[in-house]
């Protein structure tokens, strides 16, 4: 069985550490101020010395990935299909597009660039959907190369960083468009990267604005879904060897649509049909950001910061383009409409 009582033991040191992480990170947050899951990569990256010591190694690895499946999963529970019918065709069909074509840009662009391709699937889809999650999800999917982690952790501090600047200076950059309380909104919200700093930039100006910024990004949130599918289906076509599944094709062997991804459209089906009572998914929310957090703290344990520090001022450069672009189609969305 998989969680015998001897396997039990092999993961609860690596799973213990991991949950003391994300608990000091949360409560640096709520004291300090400042997203959790960026504390929690850092202190995680502190006690990278730790990943080589066989009695965390298994823990540690299965917070890293199975935790953060849960916890993408559990997202689902802050998501009907009634909010994200609400918004109108147009808007939501115009964000669908920015975030494919940001997507595409960031795959292109890596290439032009010398960067690993995976890299740009990696950093765009965090860029155009929803941050340090989408970040996760899509590297749990993608096939596993030397450098996985050293790419994910450095996306995340990459997305996150810039999130917080967007959620400072979007509010001013919005008023200079001329937008109105629910165009600031859909700005808002298909533009910051994480959902925190969108419910932080679009309550900042209303409460309008902030509700109809929460309703959009969880439209990108939904949007993981057949994103991470389509990922799935990427690497199954790239023959092993390739660009992007260059992992001697064990992305072959994975399902196209991960179990987690059903998961979390069971959940958006029974949430919509009201199966789920708000507390329950006020609940399944908080476990969610809890799951996410506990497993990047363990993503950072697994991460060198000499490892991260050797990715380059190049990776840094796609990820601010990826960000700009996605600012400029959102605008350009709402000035067309």
């Amino acid at each position: 069985m998989p969680f015998s009582l001897p396997r039990l033991r092999q993961l609860f040191p690596g799973f213990l550490l991991s949950l003391t992480l994300a608990l000091a990170a949360s409560f640096v947050a709520a004291s300090q101020g400042g997203p959790a899951v960026l504390y929690a990569l850092l202190l995680g990256m502190a006690f990278n010395f730790l990943s080589s010591d066989v009695r965390f190694a298994e823990g540690i690895a299965f917070s890293s990935r199975s935790i953060l499946r849960l916890g993408v999963a559990l997202l689902g529970g802050r998501i009907t299909l009634e909010q994200i019918s609400a918004l109108g065709w147009h808007s939501l069909v115009g964000i669908a597009a920015a975030v494919v074509i940001t997507i595409g840009f960031g795959l292109v662009a890596a290439r032009v660039l010398g960067l690993r391709q995976r890299f740009g699937i990696l950093s765009a889809g965090a860029t155009a959907i929803c941050g340090a999650s989408a970040a996760a999800a899509i590297s749990a999917v993608l096939p596993r190369y030397p450098n996985h982690e050293r790419d994910t952790a450095f996306t995340i501090i990459g997305v996150t960083t810039l999130s917080t600047v967007a959620m400072v200076l979007y509010p001013v950059i919005a008023r200079l468009f001329g937008f109105d309380a629910t165009d600031t909104g859909i700005f808002l919200g298909g533009t910051i990267h994480d959902v925190a700093q969108v419910v932080g930039a679009g309550y900042s100006v209303s409460h309008e604005t902030g509700d109809t910024a929460t309703i959009i990004k969880l439209w990108r949130v939904a949007l993981l879904v057949p994103t991470v599918v389509g990922i799935a289906l990427l690497v199954r076509l790239v023959p092993p060897g390739e660009t992007i599944a260059d992992a001697g094709g064990s992305a072959k062997k994975a399902p196209l649509v991960p179990m987690f991804l059903l998961g979390f459209i069971a959940i958006v089906i029974a949430n919509s049909i009201g199966l789920v009572p708000v507390p329950v998914g006020a609940f399944m929310g908080d476990a969610s950001r809890w799951c996410i957090t506990l497993s990047i703290a363990a993503l950072g344990v697994k991460t060198s910061l000499q490892a991260l520090s050797k990715v380059g001022g190049r990776a840094v450069g796609l990820m601010v383009a990826e960000t700009l672009l996605l600012l400029l189609l959102v605008a350009a969305l709402l000035k067309l409409a």
